[in-house]
C-alpha cells in the first residue's frame, strides 16, 4: 500500500516557527503566527539593518512584545532548529532553501518555483530533493493566487465532475487605492502609452500560474498539452485620479492577461488577470466585480461562482494580504508532518485553518 501525508498524524504540540521576511505579506502571516495558539514564533529573518533587533510583535503592528527579536543572520536562523520556516522572500536564494532543508526545518512558501516538481529547472529539483533527503524535511509553496484559486478551489469542483470541458478562472483587482506610484506606474505599467505594453508580462504570468494549472490538469488525468499567453490593455477615456497619481487620457488604465492551457489544441484551463485603476475605460471593458474570482465550470456539473472581497476599496490595503498570507500559516501541520520532498497540493491533505476565533 502507498502511504500518503494523509495517513501521517499531524503534529499536536506547538511547531516551533521562523517567519522568513517582512512585506506586506510577511508581516500578515507573522502576525498570524503569533496569534496562532498552536504555533510558537522562534525567530525572525529581516533584510533590513532598521528592523533587525526590534521585537516581532513590533514589527507585526501588535503593540506587544513576544520576546523575539529579528535578525539578518542566516546562521542564527538555522542553529533555532525550527519545525517550519515560513519562507517569503522577494526572490528565490536555492542556497538558502537547501540549507534549512537539509538543517531539519520543514517550508512553506509562496514562492511559486515548487508548485508542480517536473515544471521546475532539473538541477535545481535534483538539489531541493536531495536537502529534503537528507534533513528529512518538505517544501510546499501556496497562497492565493496561485495556490487556493488556480489548486484548491478547482480540485473541490472537480469532485462534482464526471465530465469538465472547461474551467475558466477571472481574477479581478481593482488597484485605485493602492498607494504606491512605484508599483502603479514603474513595475505594472499604468499611466504609459499602450505601445509600452509587451509579451513579458503575459510571459511572467504563465511562469508563474503555467505550473500550478498543469498540477491541476495532471492530478484529473487530464494533462495540459500547451500553455499559451496573452495580454491586452485598455486606457483612460479621459484624466483619473488615483490614490498612486493621476493616469492620463489615452495612457493605460487596465490590462487583462490570459493564461491558457490547451488539450487537443482546444483551451481547456483559462486564468484571466484582469486588474485595473477605473472602470472609465476605451474600449469599455466587462468587470464582474471589483475585486475577488470567478470561477466557471463547464461540464456535466456546470458551475459560476463568484468569490467576492466584502470589503470596501478603502479596507483593501489593510485587509488583502490575509488572502495571500493565511493559507501558508494554516498549512504549516501538513507540511511538518509530510513525507520528505517538494509537496504540492495534491500531496498534501486538505489544508485546514484550526484554532480559528
Amino acid at each position: 500500500m502507498t502511504t500518503t501525508s494523509s495517513d501521517t498524524a499531524l503534529p499536536q504540540a506547538p511547531l516551533r516557527v521562523v517567519q522568513w521576511a517582512t512585506g506586506n505579506i510577511g508581516t500578515r502571516s507573522l502576525r498570524s503566527i503569533i496569534e496562532h495558539p498552536g504555533l510558537e514564533l522562534v525567530g525572525l529573518l529581516v533584510y533590513s539593518d532598521a528592523k533587525a533587533g526590534k521585537d516581532a510583535g513590533e514589527l507585526a503592528g501588535l503593540g506587544t512584545t513576544t520576546g523575539v527579536t529579528a535578525t539578518t543572520s542566516v546562521d542564527e536562523i538555522v542553529a533555532l532548529g525550527a519545525d517550519c520556516v515560513v519562507y517569503m522572500p522577494a526572490t528565490l536564494n536555492a542556497d538558502e532553501v537547501c540549507r534549512l532543508l537539509e538543517s531539519g526545518a520543514n517550508i512553506v512558501t509562496t514562492r511559486g518555483e515548487f508548485h508542480r516538481p517536473v515544471s521546475m529547472e532539473p538541477a535545481l529539483r535534483a538539489r531541493v530533493e536531495k536537502a529534503c533527503a537528507a534533513g528529512n524535511t518538505s517544501i510546499h509553496s501556496t497562497g492565493s493566487s496561485p495556490g487556493f484559486i488556480s489548486e484548491a478551489i478547482p480540485l473541490v469542483m472537480s469532485s462534482m465532475q464526471r465530465r469538465l470541458d472547461r474551467l475558466v478562472i477571472n481574477e479581478y483587482a481593482n488597484m485605485c487605492k493602492r498607494d504606491s506610484p512605484d508599483m502603479i506606474f514603474n513595475l505594472m505599467g499604468y499611466g504609459q502609452p499602450p505601445t509600452a505594453f509587451d509579451d513579458r508580462r503575459a510571459a511572467y504570468l504563465a511562469e508563474a500560474f503555467g505550473p500550478s494549472m498543469s498540477m491541476f490538469a495532471d492530478a484529473i488525468g487530464a494533462p495540459l498539452e500547451e500553455i499559451t499567453a496573452s495580454g491586452k490593455v485598455a486606457v483612460a477615456s479621459r484624466d483619473i485620479e488615483i490614490a498612486a497619481g493621476t493616469i492620463a487620457a489615452g495612457t493605460v488604465a487596465a490590462q487583462r492577461i490570459t493564461v491558457t492551457g490547451l488539450r487537443g489544441g482546444t483551451p481547456f484551463l483559462e486564468f484571466n488577470a484582469n486588474w485595473f485603476c477605473s472602470t472609465e475605460l476605451d474600449p469599455a471593458w466587462e468587470l464582474a466585480i471589483d475585486n475577488g474570482w470567478r470561477v466557471t465550470v463547464e461540464g456535466d456539473a456546470p458551475f459560476d461562482i463568484t468569490l467576492r472581497f466584502p470589503l470596501s476599496l478603502d479596507e483593501m490595503g489593510a485587509m488583502t494580504p490575509g488572502y495571500t498570507a493565511h493559507r501558508p500559516v494554516n498549512a504549516i501541520p501538513v507540511v511538518v508532518a509530510a513525507p520528505p520532498g517538494i509537496r504540492t497540493t495534491v500531496d498534501l491533505p486538505q489544508i485546514i485553518g484550526t484554532h480559528l476565533r
